[in-house]
């Protein structure tokens, strides 16, 4: 019979407790499941048995997730299942940038933070580069956490304006079949930008700023022939631009701005004859000083575990399919 071992965690309050077992404790349960071992909470003490190495990892991930806890983070079940895949995968290294990278407050108060490895990647991309590509699949933060360093950039007026843009490409739907006037028809395109900046900065804040032109959300298209000085632009959805709409938009970039294109190039709405701007870029511009790439996988996914899931079976069909 194999011998067990049993390591002891403390930890000092109940609310901490709370928050790391979850509800119905379906955190501890991922712990339990992907490990096989035996979590049990008791007085100010978590007592973890099972196989000596695994144990070992488990209480790795739980003193994290406690002090993730104590800084007032809550825990979910997307976190814990990223910290088990850091343990088994022996990414130790990558375990203190979990939920580490503050940016900034939203304007209800909640911080927003890098929550995984590849996050801190493309948020420090965009601290030391002038130009920032940000690609991977989608709920991996490129879009919300790119706004989010505009608006610090904004708050400490380190730029004059947000610039946000994306190409008006059709998912499958034809734009003439929208109603009403030009800016009706291209708003459910830009609806992913509206609603990370009206959740940073409040619905007050950004309408004043809209309306003092110090923000700008506009189709790719409105971008030509301007020079864009002492602004954060950011252009999401970049894999639906042509080579010469990317070379377009990256000569709009003006004295002391800043530029992140995020895209997954995996999602090209465009048509079969049109390559993808985003995916030639990177052979152009891939030795360049001030121009960062950072590439985020299905390991960044912050939405619904499924979406890991998802993007890894699309991943492996695709593969088998030879696309």
């Amino acid at each position: 019979m194999e011998k067990l071992t049993e390591k002891t965690v403390e930890y000092d309050s109940m609310e901490n407790a709370i928050n790391l077992f979850g509800n119905f404790d379906e955190n501890i349960r991922i712990i339990e499941d992907a490990l096989n071992v035996k979590v049990i909470s008791r007085d100010t003490e978590i007592r973890i048995v099972g196989d000596a190495d695994a144990v070992d990892k488990a209480e790795l991930i739980i003193k994290r997730l406690i002090e993730v806890s104590s800084k007032g983070d809550t825990i979910t079940k997307q976190s814990v299942s990223y910290l088990v895949q850091l343990v088994k995968d022996g990414h130790l290294e990558y375990m203190s940038d979990f939920m580490n990278e503050y940016i900034c407050l939203t304007a209800r108060g909640k911080q927003i933070k890098a929550k995984t490895h590849g996050q801190k990647v493309y948020v420090e991309k965009i601290k030391q580069n002038d130009i920032v590509f940000g690609i991977g699949p989608a709920g991996t933060g490129k879009t919300f956490l790119a706004v989010a360093m505009a608006v610090t950039a904004f708050r400490n007026k380190e730029v004059d304006r947000i610039i946000l843009t994306r190409p008006a490409v059709e998912a499958g739907e034809k734009l003439g079949f929208l109603p009403g006037d030009l800016q009706n028809k291209v708003d459910p395109y830009l609806r992913p930008l509206y609603d990370a900046l009206y959740e940073i900065m409040g619905a007050e804040s950004y309408l004043k700023y809209l309306e003092k032109g110090m923000i700008e959300v506009a189709p790719l298209a409105y971008m030509r022939g301007r020079t864009l000085d002492d602004s954060f632009i950011i252009l999401d959805e970049a894999q639906n631009t042509t080579p010469e709409q990317m070379k377009m938009f990256l000569t709009r970039i003006g004295f002391n701005s800043k530029a992140v294109i995020t895209g997954d190039i995996t999602q090209i709405d465009l048509p079969k004859d049109k390559k993808s701007g985003l995916k030639e870029i990177q052979k152009i511009l891939k030795d360049i000083d001030g121009i960062g790439f950072a590439y985020l996988s299905e390991m960044d996914v912050v939405r619904h575990e499924l979406v890991q899931k998802i993007i890894k079976a699309y991943e492996k069909y695709e593969k088998k399919e030879g696309k």
